[in-house]
């Protein structure tokens, strides 16, 4: 199975993709966790994205492409993937479908998490991540806090705040989201694979409850 995660950074895309991963055992692949590898690790990737992932826009589509389809060709995946922040734009999106065909493989479901923007910027500057790169478990200081402040619930590690999660670059990332990725939900909806949900606190369902829902869905 090929699950897409779509939605504006902060709507809980990578909270959903675990629960899914887990219950399915399928890996989730998130592009931005590549990304920031490829930075910690120096590497020339790393070099290349920092620069653009520091200033909150998007990576440049033949890049993102490449790296992506470099990690769809690994062995783990060849049961099914849990895509999240892939693809962004409708290149990414074609090439993707391109790509699949050939393999005679689909997107068989894309989901479309929806977030009020005032909602989004609160909560990606409340966002903290475990240092661990083995567990990455996401917190918020408000929604989800740790049990003891700045440590990692399930494993111990110091938790950390992202160099991209303040108001400046969470406001420009929802600007080239609404501008170049929001016209993806119709390409997949002109698919007939689209599930879309509202997430916020204001009509209570968070993203472990659309993650149930989506479970359901797709066992029964």
């Amino acid at each position: 199975m090929i699950i897409i995660m779509l939605g504006a950074p902060g709507t809980g895309k990578g909270t959903v993709a675990a629960i899914l991963s887990k219950e399915l055992q399928i890996p989730a692949v998130s592009s931005g966790d590549i990304f920031r590898k490829a930075i910690q690790e120096k590497t020339e990737l790393g070099k290349e994205v920092a620069e653009i992932l520091e200033k909150g826009t998007l990576v440049p589509d033949e890049l993102t492409i490449k790296v992506i389809e470099a990690r769809l060709n690994e062995p783990d995946l060849a049961d099914g993937v849990i895509l999240d922040g892939f693809p962004r734009t409708i290149a990414q999106a074609e090439e993707l479908e391109s790509f699949l065909g050939k393999q005679q493989k689909q997107v068989n479901m894309a989901i479309n998490l929806e977030t009020p923007k005032e909602e989004l910027i609160e909560r990606v500057i409340n966002r903290r991540i475990c240092s661990n790169s083995d567990c990455k478990t996401v917190f918020n200081l408000k929604l989800a806090p740790p049990k003891i402040d700045g440590v990692c619930d399930k494993c111990g590690s110091p938790l950390i705040q992202r160099k991209d999660d303040n108001e400046e670059v969470m406001s420009n990332r929802l600007d080239a989201y609404f501008k170049e990725t929001a016209p993806i939900v119709d390409f997949y909806k002109d698919r007939g694979v689209l599930e879309s949900f509202e997430v916020s606190e204001k009509i209570g369902r968070m993203g472990t409850d659309v993650a149930s829902e989506l479970i359901e869905k797709i066992r029964g």
